[in-house]
């Protein structure tokens, strides 16, 4: 299905980028996992990856990715630091974040978080994440070693102190194109989005402005002090237990847990809770005030230690087990060796064999020719033995006669000397 969003890019400074990803129809969404567009930082192609539903779990997931990963150069690794949030639309201050570093590399082309936000805060209609069903997701990214100021109080005071700069610059510009001095408020319409085009800023005379600071203050401080809000004993002690209940858990899942919110009006409250058995100091009450900030600070700190410690036992892990593999891999290549070289010898033996082989052959192949030619020859004499043969029976015919004849003849000389001897 398509998406509906917007994706923007800005400037923090020089070292520090960061990009709004606005998700309209968030309700609506049926995919399993959706990208943003590509953005760059420092030559890399980066893009922002969600799981609406959760990467198998009850949360909304959120990472950071290398957008152009498999077409990278052999061993590449890039350093980044991430600041990932999802801005609650009502109050920026209560908007959920959290920040990382990670070494990207080829391995681990994304980073971030699968448990980033609960799923039943996300679409709970009291807070602002979903405001008209659209979610707004910044994303800032450093890839400067040297520097770490990524904090939650870093993304939602970004927009806040870009207000501020502009609405500088233009009561710089209107103080530069005064002339002279005058008793009349110059107006100027601040680039304030929450103010509509008919809200305006003065600027005050410098001769008149200490004199309107003081009776403004005057005024403030009269009108809170008849405005304060009183809170009950009951109030107090349910806000008591909000912070107890925050501070029997641990930094890191108190990070997690998306409390902060509640918390800042628990501290408000105890500070303004004033009973009759509890007197608080001015340093108390601004203690519990600026608590909030510190709790902050704290979790933060813990997770930020807390992914330090995962990201030293995930490179641990990994080097034992590229260090298993570089093990198996050099068992195998000496019995690899050791295969070739039996191959080795059984191919020189098996030469030796081909060789004995070949002269058998040669040999077998001299002998064969030999008798071919010996009975070649003995064929041709066997050829010519025939004609002589043929000769040889026809005399042989004529010899017979001859002999018996000469048997015949000799046998009468024989009867005819006897014949004499018996008259001699």
């Amino acid at each position: 299905m398509a998406v509906d969003s917007k994706f923007q890019c800005m400037d923090i400074d020089v070292k520090i980028k960061k990009f709004t990803w606005r998700i309209q129809n968030f309700s609506s969404l049926e995919v399993k996992k959706l990208y943003s567009e590509v953005f760059t930082v420092d030559g890399y192609k980066w893009r922002v990856l969600i799981f609406p539903k959760g990467n198998n779990v009850d949360h909304l997931s959120i990472y950071l990715d290398v957008a152009d990963s498999a077409t990278l150069p052999y061993g590449w690794t890039k350093y980044a630091q991430v600041g990932l949030g999802v801005i609650d639309q009502f109050d920026r201050e209560t908007s959920s974040t959290k920040v990382t570093h990670h070494c990207f590399n080829a391995r681990q082309v994304d980073w971030g978080f699968t448990s980033f936000l609960r799923l039943t805060e996300l679409h709970d209609p009291k807070r602002g994440y979903l405001l008209n069903d659209a979610c707004l997701v910044e994303v800032y990214v450093c890839t400067d070693k040297t520097l770490d100021f990524i904090s939650h109080e870093f993304i939602v005071k970004t927009d806040w102190d870009e207000l501020k700069a502009k609405e500088a610059d233009c009561v710089k510009a209107v103080i530069d194109n005064q002339k002279t001095p005058t008793t009349k408020p110059v107006e100027i319409t601040p680039p304030s989005p929450t103010q509509s085009s008919s809200q305006t800023v003065a600027i005050e005379p410098e001769e008149s402005a200490e004199e309107d600071m003081n009776t403004f203050f005057t005024s403030l401080e009269s009108e809170l002090s008849s405005s304060r809000i009183v809170y009950s004993k009951e109030e107090a002690k349910e806000a008591l237990a909000k912070i107890n209940e925050a501070l029997n858990t641990t930094p890191v899942n108190l990070n997690d847990s998306g409390k902060f919110s509640p918390l800042k009006q628990a501290f408000m409250i105890l500070a303004s809770f004033d009973g009759s058995s509890t007197t608080l100091t001015i340093d108390q009450k601004n203690e519990l005030l600026g608590l909030d900030e510190r709790l902050k600070e704290l979790a933060n700190r813990a997770a930020k230690a807390v992914q330090d410690k995962d990201q030293l036992t995930a490179k641990e892990s990994m080097k034992r087990t590229m260090t298993c593999n570089l093990e198996s891999s050099l068992i195998r290549y000496k019995e690899v060796e050791t295969e070739v070289k039996q191959v080795d010898q059984t191919l020189a033996a098996l030469r030796e064999e081909v060789e004995e082989a070949q002269k058998r052959k040669e040999k077998m192949l001299a002998e064969r020719k030999g008798i071919y030619r010996s009975c070649k020859e003995m064929k041709m004499e066997l050829d010519a033995l025939g004609k002589e043969l043929a000769e040889c029976e026809a005399t042989a015919k004529v010899g017979e006669e001859e002999e018996k004849s000469v048997e015949a003849e000799w046998g009468r000389i024989k009867d005819f000397i006897s014949s004499i001897e018996a008259k001699i």
